[in-house]
């Protein structure tokens, strides 16, 4: 378990640098590429370290169903 922990923190810090580096770029898709960084920093947070993985069906669920409908008004507006 805390070799995974390790591994997922490892992630996370390369996904908060990739979006530092991004936000340098002068794209237009800059935006959505952050967006979706975040989206996969959140499901590793809420799934490794809130042990969403053993949680109930509903709660899965329930945190991804929040996180696609905030994306999508994200992306919308």
């Amino acid at each position: 378990m805390h070799k995974t922990n390790t591994i997922t923190y490892i992630i996370l810090i390369a996904l908060t640098i990739a979006s530092a580096l991004l936000s340098k770029l002068d794209t237009t898709y800059v935006a959505i590429l952050i967006l979706l960084l975040a989206v996969i920093k959140f499901i590793g947070i809420s799934f490794q370290f809130m042990e969403l993985k053993k949680a109930h069906p509903f709660w899965k669920g329930a945190i991804l169903g929040f996180l696609i409908l905030f994306t999508v008004i994200i992306l919308a507006v």
